[in-house]
C-alpha cells in the first residue's frame, strides 16, 4: 500500500512539475486559437467541455493499464508500481502531450499525417499500417 501511495504521490508532483518543464520545452501559447475555434465544422472540428478532454486524455494514458498492470505486477511484484509510474510520466504523459502539441499545429491531424510532414510519404504510409496493427491488437484484447 505504501508503494502504490508513493507512486500516487509521484504523479501528482510530476504533473505539477514535469508538466509546466513540457510547457515551456514545446512552447504553449494559451492565447493561441485551437483548430476547434479556427476551423470549426460542426463535425470534425468540434469545441469540448473540458471534463470530457480530461476523460479523453485520461483513458489514452490508462487504457491498456489494468492488463499491462496487472502482468507485471505477477512477473515482479510490486516494484512493477514504479516501473509503471516512471514510464508514465517520463515515456507515456511525455509521449502523449508532445505528440498532441505536433497536432495542433497541424490542425488537429492525426499521427500518420504529421509523421508523413516530417519523413515522408514513405514513413506515413507505414505509419498508418503500424497505427491499424495497433488498433487491431487494443481491439483484440
Amino acid at each position: 500500500m505504501i508503494t502504490f501511495l508513493v507512486c500516487l504521490a509521484l504523479l501528482v508532483a510530476a504533473y505539477f512539475t514535469y508538466g509546466r518543464y513540457l510547457e515551456r520545452l514545446v512552447g504553449i501559447d494559451p492565447a493561441a486559437p485551437t483548430p476547434c475555434s479556427r476551423l470549426y465544422d460542426g463535425v470534425d472540428y468540434v469545441p469540448l467541455p473540458r471534463w470530457r478532454i480530461f476523460l479523453i486524455q485520461l483513458l489514452n494514458i490508462a487504457g491498456l493499464g489494468p492488463i499491462f498492470g496487472a502482468v507485471l505486477g505477477a512477473a515482479y511484484g510490486p516494484v512493477a508500481f514504479l516501473w509503471i509510474t516512471f514510464g508514465g510520466i517520463f515515456m507515456g504523459a511525455a509521449h502523449d502531450f508532445i505528440a498532441g502539441v505536433i497536432s495542433l499545429r497541424h490542425d488537429g491531424a492525426s499521427l500518420p499525417e504529421t509523421a508523413g510532414v516530417y519523413l515522408g510519404g514513405g514513413m506515413k504510409l507505414v505509419m498508418r499500417l503500424f497505427s491499424a496493427g495497433l488498433m487491431i491488437l487494443v481491439g483484440a484484447v
